[in-house]
């Protein structure tokens, strides 16, 4: 499927990397397990596991909740690849009406429409001589979850 990307962006040069951390073996069932060598598989930076090209990502916040269906809240923080092709499908950060937004990007037939992944929001639809901006894909998203 052809790219829709159509513009790029500019980001702040070193890419500085970030401590690899111990990656403990097997999932958790509930609680944090003994912190014992044992179970320690190795050792992951989240940079390494979640940007593969640092050249091309940039990180925004989510605001509002029209992407909670996909499972990213308000805060949350955005990995967004600008390497990658968008396709239809995918998440991506585009430019309507001069502002930026997170939707599903999807193509039916021969119209291009944004898709929220919440009812309470209407699809963005795009017509012949419109034009959709695409700044990158959404790769990942980051909740941070605080207290009970």
């Amino acid at each position: 499927m052809r790219s829709l990307l159509s513009q790029t962006i500019q980001l702040p040069s070193p890419w500085r990397a970030a401590p690899r951390l111990p990656l403990f073996g097997d999932g958790v069932a509930a609680g944090f397990p003994s912190p014992a060598e044992d179970y320690v598989e190795g050792r992951l930076s989240l940079d390494e596991h979640l940007v593969p090209h640092p050249e091309a990502t940039f990180f925004v916040r989510a605001r509002g909740n029209s992407m909670v269906g996909a499972g990213i809240f308000d805060g949350d923080l955005l990995i967004v690849d600008k390497s990658l092709a968008p396709l239809s499908g995918h998440i991506v950060i585009a430019v309507v009406d001069g502002e930026l937004t997170v939707k599903r990007l999807i193509r039916r037939g021969g119209t291009l429409l944004l898709k929220a992944e919440n009812p309470q929001f209407q699809e963005i639809t795009f017509r012949e001589g419109q034009e959709l901006q695409v700044w990158g894909v959404v790769t990942a998203s980051v909740t941070r979850h605080t207290g009970s």
